[in-house]
């Protein structure tokens, strides 16, 4: 079924959900998800959310930590913005219901994170994104201008490419005219036409063996923008968060929240010698990239497949209390967290990379946004500081909003576009082909283009990749269209993306270590 709309959203996360909300008063949205509403990166999010919000803490020193975990490439203005807008966004989340913990005195208890100066994580229990997303998504569903479709998938997005017209990446001139969208019952593609269309997919998670992301993870945003000849960028910062539950084959990983750490949980060898003081003077409190790696190496030095967490010393019922999600997974595995340590290993996490936008969520398409994770702001930088990705996600949901309700009454719907051509898709794609490619693309990406690089080691995963790249695309070509299909395509791309930037990145910083390249370079651009 085609359609037609003010703003199509494509994705339901907190950035698209808050756009809808923001923009649903003066236009009729049309928010479209492959999965459900309540199934996003949002709802895995354990941590909280980052912002000032009390005395002792100010806008300047959390500034000053963010440019210090982003290792000289974010953008200061960026960061002061998304900072400044931070606490009343925040006010807005809790008008729109969210509940965030207190202190008997009605403060708001806040936790501390790595890389954090001062405690600044606003949180609900150990599952902040799950009461984010119940609050946001209670409030979509009820809104009389915004329609949800879900089970739908965003194939491709149109653009003048799709009016026979050539598209050239350098041009500046492409425009967004909607998707062609695919009805995951159906299995039929609908042409989606929209004055703007708003890219919020998430993340990318599932691209690596072992991820804290939800199976809908798979980078379908940027690979869309990508092939919409959109600008992307800095796809070589991938960040691994260094406790994941470690019990295998769970997927995704269960995360184990950085919160632990700041509550006082402390990082061990499986012999129960703590090693984090070796590797920075902050400890357990580094930034996520220093941890990773320090545990990675642990690893490795000893042939162990995981280390400890140990938060034993801390009080059973003020643990249970402040972590009930996890101590009641633990205990479903058989640990009992206020007496035994955990078993924690890194897991890929989440992106800093993505489609590049400016300050008002704009892409290089014109009418085309992109928000949240699958967007590449400047907030970040090489690495990003915990609880930054939920604040930025609604600052730019904010400004994205203002930006697009200013001109899309301005903007026309283009009802030239040629509908799906099905022709020459003459069978259902092969489950065992997909499956295999999909396995053998977590391999190259979680043996080569993990933790640590090297040039062998990106040379081998292009050269492996370059193989899957060709049966996919030859597969996609004859098969009639299915999200396992779709999604597998769209990780292929991602996954080059990964690659190629990393190659081209001559040193190590932030998240991007290659034992090649093991210092920074010096850059004035980076480090003045």
């Amino acid at each position: 079924m085609n359609r037609e709309t003010d703003f199509l959203i494509i994705g339901a996360g907190l950035a698209g959900l808050s756009f809808a909300l923001k923009t649903a008063e003066r236009a009729k949205v049309l928010l479209v998800c492959k999965s459900t509403l309540e199934e996003a990166n949002t709802t895995f999010a354990q941590g909280g959310i980052a912002s000032v919000m009390y005395e002792h803490d100010n806008i300047e020193k959390h500034v000053q930590d963010t440019l210090v975990c982003g290792a000289g490439l974010c953008n200061e203005e960026v960061v002061r913005m998304v900072v400044s807008a931070a606490a009343g966004q925040i006010q807005q989340l809790i008008q729109w219901g969210v509940a965030f913990d207190r202190t008997p005195d009605g403060a708001y208890d806040l936790h501390k994170e790595g890389g954090h100066s001062e405690r600044r994580i606003l949180h609900h229990k150990d599952n902040t994104g799950a009461e984010i997303q119940r609050a946001l998504v209670d409030r979509v569903r009820a809104h009389r201008n915004i329609t949800v479709l879900e089970q739908h998938f965003a194939v491709d997005l149109l653009t003048q490419h799709h009016l026979g017209q050539t598209v050239r990446r350098r041009d500046g001139n492409i425009e967004c005219y909607g998707a062609y969208v695919l009805d995951l019952k159906s299995r039929q593609v609908g042409t989606f036409l929209a004055k703007a269309t708003v890219v919020a997919t998430g993340g990318l998670g599932n691209l690596y063996h072992t991820t804290t992301n939800p199976s809908i993870a798979t980078g379908d945003g940027v690979a869309m923008v990508y092939r919409a000849k959109g600008v992307v960028e800095n796809m070589e910062f991938i960040q691994f968060h260094p406790s994941s539950l470690y019990h295998p084959g769970e997927r995704p990983a269960f995360l184990i929240t950085e919160a632990m750490r700041g509550f006082g949980a402390l990082l061990r060898t499986q012999d129960g010698q703590r090693f984090m003081q070796k590797y920075d003077p902050r400890a357990e409190l580094a930034p996520r990239d220093i941890v990773s790696r320090a545990i990675d190496n642990e690893m490795k030095l000893r042939g162990d497949d995981f280390v400890y967490l140990d938060c034993t010393h801390q009080p059973a019922e003020t643990i249970i209390a402040h972590f009930p999600t996890i101590y009641k997974k633990c205990l479903l595995i058989g640990i009992d967290i206020t007496k035994e340590y955990i078993p924690v290993a890194p897991a890929a996490h989440y992106s800093c990379g993505g489609v590049k936008v400016d300050m008002n969520g704009c892409t290089s398409i014109h009418r085309l946004y992109a928000l949240g994770e699958t967007s590449s702001t400047g907030l970040h930088g090489a690495n990003r500081l915990a609880s930054n990705s939920l604040i930025e996600a609604v600052v730019y949901a904010d400004c994205a909003a203002r930006h697009a309700l200013e001109r899309f009454s301005h903007y026309p719907v283009c009802r030239n576009i040629s509908d799906w051509d099905a022709g020459g898709t003459t069978h259902p794609e092969e489950m065992v082909l997909i499956t295999q490619n999909y396995k053998e693309m977590q391999q190259i990406m979680s043996n080569y283009v993990g933790i640590v690089r090297s040039n062998l080691r990106l040379k081998r995963a292009l050269d492996r990749l370059e193989i899957i790249f060709k049966e996919t695309e030859d597969l996609y070509r004859k098969s009639i269209l299915s999200q396992n299909l779709c999604e597998l395509r769209n990780m292929i791309k991602v996954s080059y993306l990964i690659i190629r930037n990393a190659q081209e990145l001559h040193e190590s910083r932030g998240l991007h270590y290659t034992i090649d390249y093991p210092e920074p370079a010096k850059n004035a651009l980076y480090d003045e």
